[in-house]
């Protein structure tokens, strides 16, 4: 659970002085980190196209997380209609890591952090790729690694990243991606031919790889794999000369649809309609007076999500109330018009970084991109940057503080709704707590969190509550 002293709310909502600093990182609307922010790409190398996941019909992110002090994890991956199976493979991965971290570093009682984030390589006509990125902060090293998913629509099957290259091909596509590596400081040959004779072990370290731009295919290999761990990582890139006679069929059409995109995917998925987006608008500013009478403010972490933030602005709606949500990058990028539907309707909508990561074990020029990006995102859904941040886990120090010039924003009023999914339990929670002039924290990527939320409002504005957004509380205070 999050152990945070409870301090009084005047205090939490208190504007902090930051000090302002501008990124220059990546506002694309897809992905984690840039493919080649990865150390051993080779010069030269066209960048991977980014891809609009909101185009993609039907797209849920399925997201899961704990805030538990000594076990905290972020995980996302997409479910994409049609490609059933490979949400099944990337479903199956997630999972183990996850039962992995919690066997070990949670039930040891070590502590660290397990994220699990994604990004879409190719959403078109018949191909489908995504890669997900894991950071394990829970053992020695760097703790990333990638993998890679891919679906052939026309064949209706999910493919390995080696299935990009036919099987008669592979001995001489081995061989070129040993050639490039030779001479590379840490590379080891020893190690990358006992890697490469035995099939699993090959399959294993050939799990990362997607096309360039200009259609090179981009091999990366994680720490330890090829080389001395101490060496880091390596990405490799092939050009599209050298790799497209060793392609396999549904490679082709990767390649060429990662190249020259197609306006739709189409991977053979019933035509089920979208959920709908509720339309309703704020009738104008909020002109409730917080000095005057008794004011609360709901917020929601990690979303927006499908089908559930919908249901939540409805049940917000009915009782005329507003709140703030604190949004995930990667999930405004494949739902900006929940973004939008939320501004619409009068809340407010706050940076929660790019991919849900401890912003207080990363670098100042990492925490400003992920906070960057994120504001980026939802300008584009919401046509207004936010002003508000809340770092993931209420994690925040003089680094984080330092790295951007948005105003933090914690919390008084704890639900553990990851904790107890159990809509009676989180309301009760919230009606026993909540105190004038109150944050309450919660979250949208939850069934049974937004089903609590009607008992919530019905009974605290029974009691004369009032609900507002943090900075209209901040405000009038």
């Amino acid at each position: 659970m999050r152990t945070h002293t409870l301090v009084p709310s005047l205090l939490l909502l208190g504007t902090l002085s930051l000090t302002a600093a501008c990124s220059a990182g990546s506002s694309g609307l897809s992905g984690t980190a840039s493919p080649d922010a990865r150390p051993g790409s080779g010069p030269g190398s066209s960048p991977v196209h980014g891809v609009d996941p909101s185009k993609i019909k039907g797209l849920e992110i399925v997201n899961d997380s704990s805030e538990q002090s000594s076990c905290r994890f972020a995980t996302s991956y997409p479910d994409v209609p049609g490609a059933g199976a490979m949400t099944a493979a990337m479903k199956k991965d997630v999972e183990q890591r996850l039962t992995t971290f919690r066997e070990g570093a949670c039930a040891g009682g070590a502590g660290g952090e397990l994220n699990v984030s994604h990004q879409f390589l190719v959403a078109s006509g018949d191909a489908l790729g995504v890669r997900l990125t894991t950071q394990d902060g829970s053992g020695a090293g760097s703790g990333l690694s990638t993998r890679t998913y891919w679906y052939d629509g026309k064949a209706g099957t999910y493919r390995t990243a080696l299935g990009l290259v036919a099987e008669g091909s592979r001995d001489a596509f081995i061989t070129a991606l040993k050639d490039q590596l030779r001479g590379r400081e840490g590379f080891d040959g020893t190690a990358f031919d006992d890697t490469f004779s035995d099939p699993a072990s090959r399959d294993a370290a050939l799990d990362d790889m997607a096309f360039t731009a200009d259609g090179g295919l981009r091999v990366g290999f994680d720490r330890g794999e090829v080389g001395a761990p101490a060496a880091g990582s390596y990405l490799v890139t092939v050009s599209k000369k050298t790799v497209t006679p060793w392609l396999s069929a549904f490679g082709e059409r990767a390649q060429r649809q990662t190249m020259a995109p197609s306006r739709s995917l189409d991977l053979g998925a019933a035509n089920t309609p979208a959920p709908a987006v509720p339309t309703h608008t704020a009738s104008g500013d909020d002109d409730t007076d917080c000095k005057k009478v008794t004011c609360v403010a709901l917020t929601f972490d990690d979303g927006p999500a499908a089908p559930e933030t919908a249901t939540l602005l409805t049940y917000l709606a009915q009782y005329r109330a507003r709140a703030t949500f604190f949004t995930v990058g990667q999930n405004v990028a494949a739902h900006p018009d929940l973004v939008r539907a939320e501004a619409q309707a009068g809340h407010e909508v706050g940076n929660h970084s790019w991919n849900h990561p401890d912003l207080t074990k990363l670098p100042p020029e990492q925490i400003a991109s992920q906070l960057a990006r994120t504001s980026a995102a939802i300008k584009a859904a919401a046509g207004k940057e936010p002003t508000l941040f809340r770092p993931p886990y209420g994690a925040i120090n003089s680094t984080v503080r330092a790295a951007t010039g948005l105003s933090p924003v914690l919390w008084d009023v704890d639900t553990e709704d990851w904790k107890y999914p159990d809509p009676n339990k989180v309301a009760q929670t919230v009606i026993d707590k909540a105190q004038r002039n109150s944050v309450v924290l919660m979250h949208d990527i939850h069934p049974t969190s937004v089903a609590a939320v009607p008992q919530i409002l019905r009974t605290l504005t029974a009691r004369g509550y009032h609900f507002v957004t943090v900075s209209h509380l901040r405000a009038t205070l």
